[in-house]
């Protein structure tokens, strides 16, 4: 499919083809305000973005690469471009207390090494239920949103000057091969390439769902 914009999914493979020219793009996290409104409105596995809202996110972004003083600043562009491709109001639906207590209790955690098992104890859910309810309001198997949240850990350890072995272990893998296979799972590409850019790290720019009472 040729497009200027396409939004993907949670956990759905695919290939992206720049085909030569300067693109972007932008993750964001299944499980903030801005995530669920992503979803919300999502036709298919990869849902194409109409050209009108696509423009509103491609002129802010040729400014930030030929005019970067006038661009708006890194966090508020991010946030303006992923609230443009989202169609609608924002969900009035509010994530389950209990996954949203998990969520922040894995946001929080030095060691990500976290059991199905004691994840759900934390909320005194059985597996199952668990399971079955973290998929339905994060969009994602918890095993697979855990090893997302690794994996960004990880990345961000690369940028700030980690070895790759260094990275791995800080974030919970195994060993560094673990690592690069799951990094080539995600994104395509090895760790050890993205070593050769600059990393500019900002604050998260995404509000996270808020927990209904």
């Amino acid at each position: 499919q040729e497009c200027r914009a396409a939004i993907v999914r949670p956990d759905v493979t695919h290939m992206f083809d720049g085909n030569g020219v300067l693109g972007a793009l932008l993750f964001v996290d299944p499980e903030s305000l801005e995530g669920v409104w992503l979803r919300s409105s999502l036709m298919s596995h990869v849902t194409i973005v109409p050209a009108a809202r696509a423009e509103t996110c491609a002129t802010e972004l040729r400014t930030l690469n030929d005019r970067p003083l006038e661009a708006l600043p890194p966090a508020e562009l991010i946030r303006h471009c992923v609230r443009a491709l989202c169609a609608g109001a924002p969900p009035t639906r509010r994530m389950d207390p209990r996954i949203a207590g998990v969520l922040a209790s894995i946001r929080a955690a030095d060691d990500l090494r976290i059991s199905l098992d004691d994840a759900a104890a934390l909320v005194f859910l059985s597996p199952g239920r668990f399971a079955h309810l973290f998929t339905e309001h994060v969009g994602l198997p918890f095993r697979r949103y855990l090893l997302w949240r690794k994996l960004t850990r990880a990345i961000l350890r690369v940028g700030r000057g980690s070895s790759l072995s260094e990275a791995a272990h800080a974030a919970g893998f195994s060993d560094a091969a673990h690592f690069t296979r799951t990094c080539n799972q995600m994104f395509g590409i090895t760790p050890s390439f993205m070593m050769q850019g600059e990393f500019f790290e900002i604050a998260p720019p995404f509000e996270w769902a808020a927990a209904s009472t």
